[in-house]
């Protein structure tokens, strides 16, 4: 009889180990937008960008609105909308990160707030450096701060939008809406605080990983193979494949590489067959014999 993987068990448990990590993210990421976010006036997208916003025409009428309790609020009421399609894996993962992330953000503002910033690029590309590592390790355990992804989710299952445009759409958004309140500079600068972030949290989450998969198609496979497997020390698959045009069997070979070795492949399939069609795309993360292991 097969034997049973208790894959609720798994993820209760990663969650826990991961939870000193995702308490850092938050952290980090309320960090950057108290020290250059909100500071300057850079609404950078999402819940929180709105929330700087709604503080700073709160201060101006004498109301102190914090931007992390804002957040908190937002999150739990759209949290509510969405809670049936998520299930409880995934509201125990949103809330943590909200709740983490609007705590931190009002509990370091007094401290960091009192530092002054005068120049906008610097606070913008830091501010997006450092929250997109912040976001990055939380993303990475598997946990999220909530903000536009949810407002996307609720967007996308009302109408035929993808969820990942609504976001980007929802982002850009409230970038534009801070022009009114700050400036139009500042939502300029803001918007480029939002595209390194975004940057930064992908090249977290994917571990900075460089390695790249190649499909070979050629006549000359089984010389290809021999140099893919004792030269470059590469394992090596054979996919069964026809040809449309022609009706002939014949293998495709699949390979992953990291992106140094591209090169070395290009010119391996070029010696033996410079008609050959070699394809190379990326890969997010390579576990297994070559690169990292998977515990």
């Amino acid at each position: 009889m097969a034997r049973r993987i208790d894959i609720n068990r798994i993820i209760q448990s990663q969650f826990v180990s991961d939870l000193p990590l995702i308490i850092a993210g938050c952290a980090i990421a309320a960090f950057a937008t108290d020290a250059f976010m909100i500071p300057n006036g850079l609404a950078a997208g999402g819940l929180t960008g709105l929330a700087t916003i709604i503080a700073e025409l709160g201060r101006r009428v004498g109301i102190s609105l914090p931007v992390g309790l804002q957040t908190i609020i937002m999150n739990a009421l759209l949290l509510l909308v969405v809670v049936r399609s998520g299930g409880l894996k995934y509201v125990v993962q949103t809330v943590t990160g909200f709740v983490l992330f609007g705590f931190f953000t009002d509990l370091f503002a007094p401290p960091v707030l009192q530092v002054s910033h005068s120049d906008l690029m610097l606070s913008a590309l830091w501010g997006g450096i450092i929250s997109g590592i912040g976001y990055g390790l939380v993303f990475r355990c598997g946990a999220n701060t909530g903000g536009s992804d949810t407002i996307g989710q609720i967007i996308a299952r009302k109408s035929s939008l993808p969820v990942g445009a609504t976001v980007m759409a929802i982002d850009v958004a409230v970038c534009a809406a801070s022009a009114p309140v700050f400036s139009l500079t500042n939502a300029l600068y803001a918007a480029l605080a939002m595209v390194v972030m975004g940057y930064v949290v992908d090249a977290v989450v994917d571990g900075g990983n460089s390695q790249r998969a190649a499909f070979i198609i050629s006549d000359a496979y089984e010389d290809i193979e021999h140099d893919i497997l004792h030269a470059m020390d590469r394992g090596c698959t054979r996919l069964m494949a026809q040809g449309s045009w022609t009706k002939k069997d014949r293998p495709v070979l699949f390979f992953v590489l990291s992106r140094r070795e591209v090169s070395i492949i290009k010119t391996v399939v070029y010696e033996h067959d410079a008609n050959a069609m070699l394809i190379i795309t990326d890969v997010n993360e390579a576990i297994g014999y070559g690169f990292k292991s998977i515990g």
